[in-house]
């Protein structure tokens, strides 16, 4: 296989969509010597925050000179930066390798998901990394990546999202969440529902586990000068810095502040200037990401209506601007009513666009909904079409943010970056 043919084969996987199932990937990955079970790792489910809680936790493990793998979903502009080692993605060559090993090793049908993870799996194995840092693509119990049998499990947060696959209410997704949880293990979570804490607890006593909280046996606080405190099981740190901006990336910070602890005492201990210097170099594309100043414009990911709240927080409390401009895109599998309604009474102008998705929830589906919460909106279909004019039209103090959809995203950010525009900026982490 060329690289080219790499790309046609996992183009040509798409067409399954979304299943649930272990089996498939088992199977596979038995044929491939299950590689997998070559190294330790760390499972991360949850409905937001966990690429970011896994971002962070990879970045300190790394600054300890622990040579780590990072898989996560979805990518922004290509599959290969879903598989890193040491932040580095996977190379075309290596990519390639893993896809035709992967290839002449299936013997049923398999998805675009199952395929990916199995590459990272196998990749990891042949690079030989001391432990990896797996993000759980949708749910928990039924997720490729649910093939491991981790150190540490991490529940972000549970939030009503994917019913038609896990359920209909917080009980019903915690337990398909809490499915990473294994016996005699230890899970870690942000969650603070009574419905969902009560689920989790179950699992772990029906499995023998130890449960962990944030806000229980882990605390933080924030100060004043941007800094925040860490106060875990065993460790404290004051003054720290996380680059991610949002005041709720700051629970995910001590999320991956408390994974690394937990793991500290299985061979992986990081000591504090590590986990200073990891965390402060953290970066993840996508989220709250400042793209360009004057006018600025952000991007973030917001794919439901929990990220959607975030979202309003952050536009509330962490930026400031004189006129804000909303450019909208949404899946037609979201909560786009629960969203819309959080976001764009914020906004001085909206515009709505359509992400390059099979998916995407058609213009003329979400143009009601959007007027009924904004008088001013605006119908550009083609993403770049609509930042352009959002840019043209802004002044230099005013905020051009777009959101809505992980694929809206990438296709901005990709557009953004052929741009080349001077005010861009280059590796600059906002705070």
């Amino acid at each position: 296989m060329t690289y080219r043919d790499t790309l046609a084969y996992l183009s040509s996987l798409n067409k399954m969509g979304i299943r649930f199932g272990l089996d498939p990937i088992r199977f596979l990955l038995e044929r491939l010597h299950n590689p997998q079970n070559s190294y330790p790792a760390v499972l991360i489910a949850g409905t937001n925050g966990k690429g970011s809680v896994a971002a962070m936790t990879a970045a300190i493990l790394v600054s300890g000179g622990f040579k780590t793998g990072l898989y996560t979903s979805p990518d922004l502009i290509g599959f290969r930066e879903r598989i890193r080692i040491n932040d580095r993605m996977i190379s075309r060559v290596e990519a390639t390798y893993c896809a035709e090993a992967v290839k002449e090793k299936t013997e049923e049908d398999i998805s675009y998901f199952e395929v990916l993870t199995a590459m990272a799996l196998l990749h990891f194995h042949r690079q030989r990394v001391d432990i990896a840092v797996l993000e759980i693509g949708m749910g928990g119990r039924l997720d490729a990546t649910n093939v491991v049998n981790p150190l540490l499990s991490v529940i972000t947060n549970v939030s009503l999202e994917h019913r038609e696959y896990l359920g209909n209410t917080l009980e019903k997704i915690a337990h398909e969440k809490g499915g990473i949880i294994k016996e005699g293990g230890t899970c870690l979570t942000a969650a603070m529902q009574g419905p969902v804490i009560e689920t989790l607890k179950t699992l772990c006593r029906k499995r023998g586990a130890t449960l962990y909280r944030l806000g229980k046996e882990i605390r933080t606080r924030s100060q004043r000068d941007g800094t925040f405190s860490y106060h875990g099981i065993g460790a404290s740190y004051e003054r720290l810095v996380c680059p991610l901006v949002g005041r709720h990336q700051l629970t995910n910070a001590a999320l991956a502040l408390g994974a690394v602890e937990l793991i500290g005492d299985k061979g992986f201990g990081v000591d504090e200037r590590a986990v200073v210097e990891g965390l402060r170099q953290t970066h993840w594309e996508g989220r709250l990401e400042l793209l360009q100043r004057n006018p600025m414009l952000l991007v973030d990911g917001a794919h439901n209506p929990a990220g959607a709240a975030t979202l309003r927080r952050a536009l509330k409390n962490d930026f400031s601007y004189r006129r804000l401009w909303l450019i909208f895109g949404v899946l037609g599998d979201k909560d786009y009513r629960a969203m819309v309604k959080r976001l764009f009474p914020l906004a001085d102008t909206v515009i709505l666009t359509r992400p390059d998705s099979d998916r995407a929830l058609p213009l003329d589906i979400l143009l009601p909904t959007a007027r009924a919460f904004h008088k001013n909106v605006e119908v550009i279909e083609n993403p770049g079409d609509a930042m352009q004019q959002a840019l043209s039209q802004a002044g230099e103090k005013d905020l051009v943010c777009i959101a809505g959809s992980l694929y809206l995203v990438g296709e901005i950010k990709k557009l953004h970056r052929t741009s080349r525009r001077p005010d861009a900026i280059k590796g600059e982490r906002v705070q």
